[in-house]
């Protein structure tokens, strides 16, 4: 317990002797500190007396009075109490019972400093939150990385940019929602607690239900149950998805994270590529941002009709291999060692292919950058073109060196879905434990007939990141996941 937590339970003690309830249940606000701010003129001729509550963030004393600022959820107004307005008693109450990070409810009349400074001269106050430990400020502005992700609630107190990172990421995901009801979809959701986990290449988490005696797995994906909606006679369905993933922690994967996953029946990966377009040029509209902003270091450009690569011409630009010329496993292995590549030795050709991407193409592509047609072995889910089998109508949108969206023509012949999830299989037995399942239910779904389709998936954390100029994904989730504190102790 520290010195200062001390003191003000000692405080705490003190109000409770004099009567002074410090946690009442009920609070009364005629005006946010915005509200009083935006119409202080008028306010100030009406001399009519107005309300604030919020939380106490600095305290000023001169003797016979005192300032302070009292801040809520909409901005910060600075308060004066004076004794010979209050009385003795209530001003020695403030002053010796209060502290900076309580909350209180001060009723007053606005006026103007000498200084300049609008300010509500308080006539009456109450205490609504007694605080038993000091706000950040006390800690140099919380600049500890640690501290301020296991504890956001002081990261939030402390550094108004942290705030503002959570409302563009709200308004981005209005934004999303509005577009996509506008584009007449319709909102879903689906299981979390799944029997079988699919829709994405990852290693899921295994949770148990007692009461069924039954293992499930946390989704790592929405897109089976999507499909199955597909199935069912919805033509656009979108869900905006919590999913989890057994992987490591880097500055772009959390373990738990949210993505918008949407289905439009009769639509292909080409139809989704102008949509995609149009959709993030409507976010940032509606975040209030230009279509030139800065992240890592780059000024990327926004700008309709976005630079296009195959993923096999990409592959050969950055590093320097044709994949055609490697039609085997143990070929493409060797070639991607040979390249820098960390692949093991069991790795699929699908896995391989993802590796040389993430390595070599992926963080050189900093402007907005279509990547299409990927090797099907890398897309267990995607329609073959029709051209070229080898081939998936898929694309990635790729920004700042990060993969934002993964879109594709869906795969609805459940004979062909039926080989793919066998594939995958080998590939699990050979020790890939990211690959992907047989699932009998989504195959028997496909067996009623799905319409030709096209789906998208995109990762809310990291287009805020993009948006905000993030260099950690744990900027964006406000509880990213991090080591237990027990552990972390351990290992240090």
């Amino acid at each position: 317990m520290t010195d200062e937590s001390v003191v003000r339970k000692e405080r705490l003690k003190k109000l409770y002797e004099e009567g002074i309830e410090p946690y009442p249940a009920k609070s009364k606000r005629t005006h946010t500190a915005a509200e009083a701010l935006a119409q202080f003129e008028a306010l100030q001729k009406k001399r009519k007396p107005i309300t604030l509550v919020g939380r106490v963030r600095s305290i000023r004393g001169h003797g016979g009075s005192t300032f302070a600022h009292l801040e809520d959820g909409s901005g910060r107004l600075q308060v004066y109490l004076k004794q010979d307005t209050l009385g003795e008693e209530a001003y020695r109450q403030f002053v010796e019972l209060f502290d900076v990070g309580d909350f209180l409810e001060a009723t007053g009349t606005p006026f103007v400093t000498k200084r300049g400074e609008k300010t509500l001269e308080v006539t009456e106050y109450r205490l609504l939150v007694k605080t038993l430990e000091s706000l950040p400020e006390k800690w140099h502005g919380l600049t500890d990385v640690e501290i301020r992700y296991r504890k956001r609630y002081l990261d939030l107190l402390a550094n108004p940019d942290v705030r503002r990172i959570f409302e563009t990421r709200s308004a981005l995901i209005a934004a999303l929602r509005e577009f996509l009801h506008d584009e007449k979809f319709l909102e879903v959701e689906t299981p979390i607690l799944q029997p079988i986990p699919g829709g994405a290449s990852a290693a899921p988490f295994v949770t148990h239900h007692n009461a069924l005696g039954a293992d499930f797995f946390l989704r790592i994906a929405p897109e089976l149950y999507l499909k199955r909606l597909l199935v069912g006679g919805f033509e656009r369905v979108f869900e905006i998805a919590r999913c989890f993933r057994n992987e490591g922690i880097d500055h772009a994967h959390n373990p738990e994270f949210t993505q918008v996953e949407f289905y439009q029946a009769y639509a292909t990966a080409e139809d989704l590529l102008e949509l995609t377009e149009r959709l993030l040029l409507f976010i940032l509209d509606r975040v209030g941002m230009e279509r030139q902003f800065e992240y890592d270091g780059n000024t990327i450009k926004v700008k309709p009709q976005f630079a296009r690569i195959r993923f096999r011409d990409a592959i050969k630009k950055y590093a320097e291999l044709d994949i055609e010329n490697y039609p085997d496993q143990p070929s493409l292995l060797r070639i991607a060692q040979e390249r820098g590549t960390d692949v093991p030795e069991t790795a699929s050709r699908g896995k391989i292919f993802d590796e040389l991407f993430k390595t070599h193409v992926r963080p050189k592509i900093v402007q907005p950058t279509f990547v299409t047609d990927y090797p099907i072995e890398l897309s267990p889910l995607a329609k073959k073109n029709a051209a070229d089998p080898r081939y998936a109508d898929r694309f990635q949108l790729v920004i700042g060196g990060m993969e934002l969206v993964n879109a594709f023509s869906e795969l609805n012949d459940p004979v062909d879905q039926r080989e793919r999830f066998k594939e995958q299989e080998s590939a699990r037995a050979r020790g890939d434990e990211e690959s992907q399942r047989i699932d009998e239910d989504f195959l028997g779904a496909l067996e009623h007939g799905m319409p030709p389709a096209a789906g998208f998936g995109m990762g809310i954390d990291r287009l805020t990141m993009l948006l905000t100029n993030s260099h950690s994904i744990k900027e964006t989730i406000l509880f990213p996941t991090l080591k237990p504190r027990e552990k972390l102790e351990r290992s240090t």
